[in-house]
């Protein structure tokens, strides 16, 4: 289960070393990772193992869906690690989701959330505003 937030940085070609912990999940999970857009605006990285029952529930959505479909799936591309546990996000994904040179690598369970540090602040900040229903769960 991938949990925690890591600072991370993308190289000058864009490859991300995955943090440790994440790399070993990635490996116990087949080792290839899909990588997508998510409407947040930022990537999501699922194991491939993790990704293939969310593509068939993308592709079983009427066509009245088909816009969120292209925008998820026709981001979808699979990458898998080098020797050094870094992943290639591609140029074009790495524009569509804002990301620079220093991002937040999130675990949430079953996939990662890459975003842009700056990104995710203001996110994190608007969600708080607006207020948390959170009345089941207590620290």
């Amino acid at each position: 289960m991938f949990q925690g937030t890591s600072l991370v940085t993308l190289d000058a070609k864009g490859r991300l070393a995955l943090p440790v912990r994440a790399r070993a999940e990635v490996a116990e999970r087949g080792g290839t990772v899909v990588v997508t857009r998510h409407p947040d605006g930022c990537l999501v990285l699922y194991p491939l193992e993790a990704w293939a029952p969310r593509r068939e529930k993308l592709l079983a959505l009427p066509w009245s869906a088909r816009g969120f479909v292209r925008f998820v799936l026709g981001s979808a591309l699979e990458v898998t690690p080098d020797a050094a546990g870094r992943i290639l996000i591609p140029a074009d994904l790495r524009g569509l989701a804002g990301l620079g040179r220093e991002c937040a690598l999130v675990g949430l369970g079953e996939h990662l959330e890459l975003w842009d540090r700056a990104q995710l602040r203001a996110a994190e900040e608007a969600a708080l505003a607006q207020g948390v229903d959170a009345a089941d769960f207590t620290f």
